[in-house]
């Protein structure tokens, strides 16, 4: 019997899991049976079932590879040097990330997406160990940028560079659910909205 490559085998996973991710989206979780999944992907029970023992694991997949496709995006903006302002790095990322057509779902269906594996944390200790992992990681991650930001001497060193990192994550957050909500969430809105922000100076007390 021929050997099946690596490459099919990742090829098929890839195909539930975008096919899974387009019915969850469509549908919600609780309302996607495995049937629905089998039928959008076109393959048999046994086919599927061969990588996913059942749909709580292909949600658990799904939400493993959101989180990382976000978080690595923004680790990989917060490489550069020298680290572009808050402005323009949440628009720069969030904005590729929603364009990239993850799962290959368009910018407002995936940001629905990722807002309904949040609410599933709430649920689901296994999807909330993996949403606090990642969430640590970004956190560590842009604890760092802080302190890039500290070094190139554009930031004070009066607030603590975890409490500034937690503040971009849910800039970050609140950008996702207004496009899931919305749609049309340009990018360049939050940056000109964080900039406008960012320029504030505090009252003069007379």
């Amino acid at each position: 019997m021929a050997r099946v490559s690596q490459e099919h085998l990742d090829a098929r996973r890839r195909q539930i899991l975008d096919g899974a991710a387009r019915c969850f989206a469509r549908n919600g979780f609780h309302g996607t049976s495995m049937q629905d999944v089998l039928k959008e992907v076109g393959l048999s029970a046994g086919a599927v079932y061969r990588y996913f023992p059942g749909k709580e694991d292909i949600i658990a997949a799904i939400t493993q590879e959101t989180f990382a496709v976000i978080r690595g995006a923004f680790e990989e903006a917060a490489r550069a040097t020298p680290p572009p302002t808050p402005d323009e790095l949440l628009s720069r990322v969030l904005g590729g990330v929603l364009a990239g057509q993850v799962h290959g779902l368009e910018r407002r269906t995936f940001a629905a997406l990722v807002v309904q594996l949040w609410s599933e944390t709430l649920r689901d200790e296994r999807l909330a160990e993996l949403l606090d992992e990642g969430y640590t990681i970004m956190r560590v991650a842009w604890t760092g940028l802080v302190e890039a930001y500290r070094s190139a001497g554009i930031l004070a060193s009066d607030v603590p560079g975890d409490h500034v990192a937690r503040t971009m994550v849910a800039t970050a957050q609140g950008f996702i659910l207004q496009e899931a909500l919305f749609g049309d969430v340009r990018p360049e809105v939050l940056e000109n909205g964080l900039r406008g922000l960012m320029s504030m100076n505090p009252p003069k007390i007379s």
